[in-house]
């Protein structure tokens, strides 16, 4: 079935065009690079893997109960919308809470893959150019997974949301070079990191947490690359270049932090935005889920230079400002840790199974035989 006719809102025009800016830089030099980052290349290209074959999608979801959503977490929980509504209203309600969800991440790895590929074209250094095109790759299979995860398990999907969608734009439609690397690298993929890492690590559905915890594994070091990239080019630049890249996170913290209300969902559902907004922000799920979005952003923004008072004090007006200690790498090393323990558990059991049908083949054997 097209994906037009699984929408849940009207998306608009089918094709959004970003007018793109800056030069596309070539590079003469080929025996060169920074260790660090030939490395993290060479790693890129020993960690591809595919998505038809790495996931069971034989799993069956209940496209209802698709993320074994707890009802506290619900907004609707406690209010008297939801002592009206049904079982199967309620259900309805967590397919849409997932659609969303997981479609907002299925568009911000096309947007991933867009950025990463401007990255190859425009970044100066040869190194991050080969890099870069291991992410594209990535975040392609990224794109392939969540929209198949989409048309197949849950049936429905929703349109780009609107303060993604402008981030997205301010980030592509910029002409310096590094931009792509911040808009998308350390904020959108940030943001996204931690969002996949809360459902990953609370989903009792075995499939979302197969296709998150491999996404993550990958996000780990698409993150390193950008910390790696601007946290040498940042050392170049003057205090207002500075100052100008710490307004962009500012504006791109807000606006993130206030895209993920789903009140797309709520007003589905008949309720005027304006309440499902005061609905949302009462949410004390909402609440926890927001601080913790910024635990990826905080540390990584820090650690590449970006750091002056008014950033600072935009993150203790967020609540967030005490991230910025969190130990990046420990983070992203157990993202590693459980993919590859996710792995080993899953070969484990199709091994057992697999001597177990051995064994009784031989058993009826020597039966038959007997």
């Amino acid at each position: 079935m097209p994906t037009y006719d699984l929408y849940a809102k009207d998306p608009g025009d089918p094709r959004w065009q970003v007018p793109a800016t800056g030069a596309a830089r070539f590079s003469w030099e080929y025996d060169d690079g920074r260790d660090r980052l030939l490395a993290l290349y060479q790693k890129g290209k020993d960690k591809q893997w595919d998505g038809q074959k790495r996931i069971d999608w034989d799993l069956e979801v209940d496209p209802y109960d698709a993320l074994g959503t707890p009802e506290e977490s619900m907004t609707l929980y406690g209010t008297p919308y939801w002592d009206k509504m049904t079982e199967r209203e309620k259900g309805e309600l967590r397919r849409h809470y997932a659609s969303w969800q997981f479609s907002q991440f299925l568009h911000g790895e096309q947007g991933a893959m867009i950025c990463a590929a401007r990255i190859v074209e425009s970044v100066p250094d040869l190194d991050a150019k080969f890099y870069s095109a291991t992410q594209t790759m990535d975040e392609a299979r990224h794109a392939e997974i969540y929209g198949r995860f989409l048309h197949e398990k849950i049936g429905m999907l929703y349109p780009i949301n609107d303060d993604l969608q402008s981030l997205l734009g301010d980030t592509l439609r910029d002409s310096r070079w590094d931009m792509p690397y911040l808009g998308m690298q350390v904020l959108i993929e940030g943001l996204a990191l931690a969002a996949f890492g809360m459902i990953r690590d609370t989903t009792t559905k075995p499939l979302p947490k197969q296709i998150l915890a491999y996404v993550m594994q990958d996000e780990a070091r698409h993150v390193a690359f950008g910390r790696m990239a601007l946290r040498d080019y940042y050392k170049q630049l003057t205090d207002a270049e500075l100052r100008e890249r710490e307004e962009f996170v500012i504006e791109g913290c807000y606006l993130m932090r206030d895209r993920l209300r789903g009140v797309e969902v709520l007003e589905n559902f008949g309720i005027p935005k304006a309440e499902a907004e005061e609905l949302s922000e009462r949410s004390e799920f909402l609440q926890l889920f927001r601080r913790l979005l910024f635990s990826r952003i905080v540390p990584c923004v820090k650690d590449i230079g970006l750091w002056g008072k008014r950033l600072q004090q935009a993150y203790v007006d967020m609540g967030v400002f005490e991230m910025g200690d969190s130990n990046l790498d420990l983070l992203m090393a157990q993202d590693e840790e459980i993919a590859e323990r996710l792995d080993a558990e899953r070969f484990a059991a199709e091994e057992r199974e697999r001597v177990a049908e051995v064994t009784d083949a031989i058993e009826q054997g020597q039966r038959l035989g007997g």
